[in-house]
């Protein structure tokens, strides 16, 4: 069974009460729990972690190797600020899908940039919690190809 590691940034705790003009009214955890029974429909696990601080982002993609065959990142504001965790991303080799609730690029100039970007295979935005889906279907399509070849 394949399995992807879902990593959530800062403030996304607060999903479902910040800013749901914003970023939704779904709750972190109705995002994660959809998402794992969406995993177990296509025969991926789903393994999810949310922290606020960076060394504990950093210290989950480092634990990765090995463990999962990819990763879905919604670094939050790190994504504009974290040469760190870009540094993880690609120290780890793992595929990576960067997420986004909203989109960042109609937002304002600072979120324009993502360090993340430079790592990842790809980036997911404005989709709201939809994105992750789709990074999860991107990830698993991937994992079909690498089994063919």
């Amino acid at each position: 069974m394949n399995s992807i590691l879902l990593l959530n940034g800062p403030n996304l705790n607060l999903l479902g009460t910040r800013q749901p003009e914003v970023y939704g009214a779904e709750t972190l955890d109705m995002i994660q729990d959809g998402c794992v029974a969406y995993g177990k429909e296509k025969a991926t696990e789903i393994t999810c972690f949310q922290s606020n601080h960076e060394g504990a982002l950093i210290d989950q993609i480092h634990a990765a190797r090995g463990r999962h065959q990819g990763i879905i990142l919604n670094a939050g504001a790190y994504t504009h600020s974290s040469i760190a965790l870009m540094d993880a991303v690609f120290s780890v080799e793992i595929p990576t899908v960067e997420v986004h609730l909203s989109n960042i690029h109609a937002r304002e100039d600072f979120r324009h940039r993502s360090y993340l970007a430079r790592a990842a295979i790809g980036q997911i935005c404005g989709f709201g919690s939809l994105g992750y889906y789709m990074a999860i279907d991107a990830l698993v399509a991937r994992f079909d190809q690498e089994t063919v070849e």
